[in-house]
């Protein structure tokens, strides 16, 4: 449809071209079932490297979007255009002319261009025998017609965490941002996963797994166009809680996303030592990872909980836990002291400078501290403050049951964990691990600790959550070749070299 109008708006006399969009806005009205979208919305892509010559649809490479022209002529490098409707000649504005050096050529999703690899750079650190990784940089929809070539139907599993549509101006269609009023905003969104992952199910060994995570603006367009494109795999949908303080806005506070999961030649899901949902008490071991203290969320500041926002006293030689203080009552929290009857002060303090709370109550991160389950992990200049973490309930009473093994202390203090079961439980549909929190210890703040800055990248993806979606659909496959198409902060590149670790296998890893 979304041709027909550009069609018709070319339509010059007047009379007919209104009559005829009255037909075709009747026509849309039609009911339709199944997942129903602009699938012909054009998608083009610029050739900054291909010369400009008569024929040619090209762009202003400095203006967004992808308002198009025609090169009619060339004469001293000054290009003579008429204004294009995406992918036809048109009848609009005539005999514009532009420098050559403003203009790129643009081509069609379908035309014809012979796209290649050129060698960039590599970093060799671990032998001819350690893992490889091959890292992409292009558009995502070319690299994957390159990669049939080599890779056809050769992909153990293909990873992907995909624009999410949110209206929020996060992601571009066609080199312009599409935000909530954009009355396309769905169909192109469609129109783009639809193309990629057509050329996914190609590399897809035919015992294949694909798993694509989503949040709620797309969730029901994507299960469609799962369940369209393959109709005999095995789709589950698995919810996880990434962000347990919730997400404030307008209605409920959301706490989850979801990650769809399509076995295909009969796969089944891999057994892990964590069933991902339920207390640990005679079902499953809890992931084991260590979470900040301080409470993360738009919300929690010291006026929502007063009784956690507290001073941890740290000692200022060994910098262990040593006891708790009286919750800040104070008008100017800039005030607060930094140190009470000689020991060092740990306050809650959020980004902003502003205090926040604490996610547990003095008493019970003392008696944590003394068995090794809570430490101060580094001092933060920035906020003025100290980082403590603490493991969350589930991975103590693993301990306590005895599924965790307490193997030692490490160098702050804090206990060293291993799990006693491995391979028992079978995933579940919905995950609640607090390893899984997008801006915990797996999620912003390792970035943070890694590039020494914040905010690189918005709210990215928890390296353990992307390794346990690795895990159910990689594991047993020691030399699984796993591929992620829409890759960002390096998450599955991260997560990748987690199970590497965990069992010495040798997956291999392709990320553009």
């Amino acid at each position: 449809m979304a041709k027909i109008e550009d069609l018709i708006a070319q339509i010059p006399d007047e009379r007919l071209r209104k009559g005829i969009a009255a037909e075709v806005k009747a026509l849309k009205k039609t009911k339709k079932f199944g997942l129903v979208f602009e699938e012909h919305l054009p998608e083009t892509v610029r050739l900054p490297h291909v010369l400009v010559k008569p024929g040619e649809l090209v762009a202003l490479k400095r203006e967004s979007g992808n308002q198009l022209w025609q090169v009619k002529s060339l004469h001293k490098n000054i290009a003579t255009c008429d204004r294009a409707v995406t992918g036809y000649p048109a009848t609009g504005e005539a005999n514009k002319e532009f420098p050559v050096s403003d203009l790129v050529v643009v081509r069609s999703f379908g035309d014809a261009i012979y796209p290649a690899l050129v060698p960039v750079d590599r970093v060799e650190r671990g032998g001819p025998d350690k893992p490889w990784h091959l890292l992409i940089n292009a558009d995502n929809f070319h690299a994957l017609q390159l990669l049939l070539y080599c890779y056809e139907g050769k992909v153990d599993v293909i990873y992907i965490d995909p624009p999410y549509n949110t209206g929020a101006r996060d992601w571009k269609y066609n080199n312009d941002y599409v935000d909530k009023g954009d009355s396309f905003r769905h169909s192109k969104w469609l129109s783009m996963m639809k193309k990629r992952l057509q050329l996914a199910a190609r590399l897809l060994k035919p015992d294949g797994v694909l798993i694509v995570t989503i949040d709620e603006n797309e969730v029901h367009h994507l299960a469609v166009l799962l369940e369209q494109i393959f109709p005999n795999a095995l789709r589950q949908m698995v919810t996880i809680s990434i962000n347990p303080s919730g997400v404030s806005g307008d209605g409920l506070s959301r706490v989850e996303e979801y990650a769809f999961f399509c076995f295909f030649g009969g796969t089944q899901p891999a057994r892990l030592p964590d069933d991902l949902y339920g207390d640990v008490e005679g079902s499953q071991t809890a992931v084991i990872g260590w979470e900040s203290l301080l409470r993360r969320g738009n919300v929690w500041y010291r006026e929502k909980r007063k009784n956690l926002c507290y001073p941890v006293l740290i000692d200022p030689k060994t910098h262990a836990i040593v006891g708790f203080g009286s919750p800040f009552n104070g008008d100017d929290e800039s005030k607060r002291p930094t140190t009470i009857e000689g020991k060092l002060a740990a306050w809650p303090v959020r980004r902003d400078g502003k205090l926040g709370i604490w996610r547990v109550e003095g008493k019970s991160l003392v008696s944590l501290a003394k068995e090794g389950f809570a430490y101060v992990a580094s001092e933060d200049k920035d906020r003025g403050t100290w980082t403590v973490k603490y493991l969350m309930s589930g991975s103590v009473a693993g301990v306590k049951a005895g599924k965790i093994k307490l193997v030692g202390r490490g160098e702050h203090g804090e206990a060293k964990l291993e799990t006693t079961e491995q391979g028992k439980f079978v995933p579940k549909t919905m995950w609640r691990r607090g390893a899984h929190t997008a801006g915990g210890s797996g999620g912003s703040q390792a970035l943070t600790a890694f590039l020494g800055e914040r905010d690189l990248f918005s709210y990215p993806k928890s390296v353990y959550s992307v390794r346990d979606c690795l895990a159910i659909a990689a594991s047993g496959r020691r030399d699984a070749l796993i591929l992620d198409f829409f890759a960002g902060s390096g998450t599955t590149f991260h997560a990748t070299a987690l199970l590497n670790a965990a069992d010495q296998g040798n997956h291999w890893l392709n990320v553009y």
